[in-house]
């Protein structure tokens, strides 16, 4: 009996002691940092009924403010107060509830660079773009990891996962700075541990986050991401980060566990689907219709991407504090935020206030997908267009893109057609505060390439002479440079097809010139030939442009900078052209010869000059 007694006892004392410790399962960020200029910190703590734990820590320099349970038992934010006075250390979070009680250490952390010593890309870089999962596979042992919802890699299915990764990439930097690129624009590498869509469609793309603080196991880790940002630069490459602040997956624990009915608008989803309009004139419309603004900013982009609240102060403190501790983490070099007006702009312009003031020669470039140049305009940094000052220092000129798209099908015969759009494009840069903060490309991601299902090569080249010299920030998509093409009538996956070499087994290796054909090798060298003699010139990265109307189809303008100009020429037709020179003398007087960059031929600059269909000269001038 006394045993049986003692046994008893022992049980209850054994679930007593199990019962006496809050859970805390994760607490994000992960770490902090000492030295930041906003001090305010919030920690956001899940584990089973947390909400009704009491928060303390006892560490110099560091008080809790304020703490906030929501409608979730499992959620508890903790507001603490770093001033400038805390070390770096390890401090004790302790949670308490009644008898229970947890002790977690808590990591604050030096900072790796000075804020001012961050330098973000600039009018002197050329971007190139890349999908992580369809650029090369590194280590095939993590195509597909145990534990994840998607279990399948099929390289033969556009939409599902292919196995590119962070390895990939790293094993192909010397490609970069052969080529001639300055920066690496990466999709998002972070985790999106979503389920294939009945084995058809996959989130290869990574637009839809599961965890902010964790890269994709199937890309690598944290640290091998930090690892080869450090080798980007140590090569002379930024890193920009693709971030997400509008939606994230459909299986991150907040939608499986809802913060609170304000965390996602539409919240009540299941019932009462809202679906975006993918129109954004409301946005900036003096006259929109509540119901308008409402569908553009709150409606899902779709079902699978839950569409976060950044009205909910929670919410945003939570992204913004993400993309600092990336910046402070790994060391990235600017970020390109994804579907920016489809998120509130005063809360967004909260955002890119306080980076700007953080770090302020960080750049940020804001998705901003509408064809019309005012409206891109108005999302740029103390822009006089509109009284809301978005904060954004770089915007993308879809302007450009659409212009450039339909010119490539197009003679130049009339102001409205082929490169006369062009010109027109550039005359509305007195809407931009700086022009040079404008990011514009030929493709991306979620066009066509722009090659299509073709090889118009003449035209091509006209266009890498038009994005490589004029005043903006040039962003390339991999693989045109070696002429892949595909469209999005097939699927979004036939635009984002697999780099040829990436992967073991490849019949062509288009990484070297050995795998390349005559006319993709001979592309590749023109673009690389084009982007080292960019380098440096501050004619095309910082100087004055003076553009000339359109004339019988050639469309001329020079850049200008401390006494070095250079003349860009254009056939913009199918058919031979005339150019008289003596129309541009205003330009071109004090020099006798122009010599293209691509070819090292050299021209007078005087009489009639003729142009091949589509010919494209970039000219030097010199005596």
């Amino acid at each position: 009996m006394k045993k049986l007694l003692f046994m008893f006892s022992f049980l209850i004392n054994l679930l007593g002691l199990s019962a006496a410790k809050v859970q805390v399962d994760r607490i994000e960020p992960t770490n902090w940092f000492v030295g930041m200029k906003n001090t305010h910190l919030q920690l956001m703590v899940y584990g089973q009924g947390i909400a009704n734990a009491k928060a303390e820590v006892n560490y110099p320099g560091v008080t809790v403010e304020e703490v906030v349970r929501l409608e979730s038992n499992n959620y508890l934010l903790v507001y603490l107060d770093v001033s400038p006075s805390a070390k770096a250390g390890t401090m004790q979070l302790t949670f308490s509830d009644g008898k229970k009680k947890k002790t977690v250490d808590y990591q604050l952390l030096e900072r790796r660079v000075n804020p001012a010593d961050r330098h973000g890309f600039t009018s002197e870089d050329v971007l190139y773009m890349l999908m992580p999962d369809r650029f090369a596979d590194g280590n095939p042992q993590i195509d597909v990891v145990k534990g994840m919802r998607d279990q399948v890699c099929d390289r033969t299915a556009h939409s599902m996962r292919h196995g590119g990764d962070l390895k990939g990439i790293s094993d192909h930097l010397d490609y970069f700075t052969d080529l001639g690129v300055t920066a690496l624009w990466f999709t998002p590498v972070l985790e999106n541990d979503m389920p294939a869509d009945q084995g058809k469609y996959s989130s290869y793309h990574g637009y839809a986050t599961t965890n902010y603080y964790r890269v994709d196991p199937r890309f690598g880790t944290n640290d091998e991401y930090r690892q080869l940002i450090d080798d980007c630069h140590s090569r002379g490459l930024k890193v920009v980060m693709d971030m997400i602040f509008n939606h994230c997956g459909s299986y991150h624990p907040w939608l499986l566990d809802m913060p609170s009915k304000d965390w996602f608008n539409a919240s009540d989803y299941k019932n009462n689907y809202l679906q975006t309009s993918y129109r954004l004139t409301p946005v900036m419309d003096p006259y929109a219709s509540k119901i308008d603004l409402k569908e553009t900013v709150e409606g899902w982009f779709v079902p699978t991407m839950p569409d976060l609240n950044q009205k909910n102060p929670h919410v945003m403190r939570y992204l913004i504090q993400n993309s600092k501790w990336w910046i402070e983490t790994v060391g990235i070099d600017g970020i390109r935020m994804d579907t920016y007006p489809y998120a509130d702009f005063d809360t967004m312009a909260q955002w890119m206030k306080e980076i700007n003031e953080e770090y302020p020669d960080f750049n940020v470039v804001g998705e901003t997908w509408n064809i019309d140049t005012p409206f891109t305009a108005s999302w740029q940094m103390n822009s006089r267009l509109t009284k809301r000052n978005s904060h954004l220092k770089t915007v993308m000129d879809f302007s450009f893109y659409d212009k450039i798209t339909k010119a490539s099908n197009q003679n130049t015969s009339d102001q409205y057609s082929g490169l006369e759009q062009i010109y027109n494009n550039f005359v509305y840069d007195y809407l931009y505060e700086d022009p040079f903060h404008v990011m514009a490309f030929i493709e991306n991601h979620d066009t066509d390439r722009f090659l299509g299902e073709g090889k118009d090569v003449p035209m091509l080249k006209q266009a890498y002479a038009i994005l490589l010299t004029a005043p903006r920030i040039p962003q390339l998509y991999y693989g045109t440079e070696v002429l892949m093409n595909g469209v999005k009538k097939v699927s979004d996956g036939y635009v984002r097809c697999d780099f040829s070499g990436g992967w073991a087994g490849d019949i062509h290796n288009k990484f070297t010139a050995e795998g390349r054909t005559a006319e993709e090798n001979d592309m590749f060298n023109y673009i690389r030939t084009v982007l080292h003699w960019r380098k440096g010139n501050k004619a095309i990265t910082q100087g004055k442009m003076v553009q000339f109307i359109p004339r019988k189809g050639v469309y001329v303008y020079a850049r200008s900078y401390g006494g070095k100009t250079v003349l860009v020429i254009l056939n913009g037709n199918t058919q031979t052209a005339q150019a008289d020179l003596s129309r541009y003398t205003e330009v071109t007087e004090g020099f006798t010869h122009g010599k293209d960059v691509a070819t090292g031929s050299e021209f007078l600059l005087n009489g009639t000059l003729s142009l091949a269909p589509r010919q494209s000269l970039i000219l030097d001038l010199h005596n």
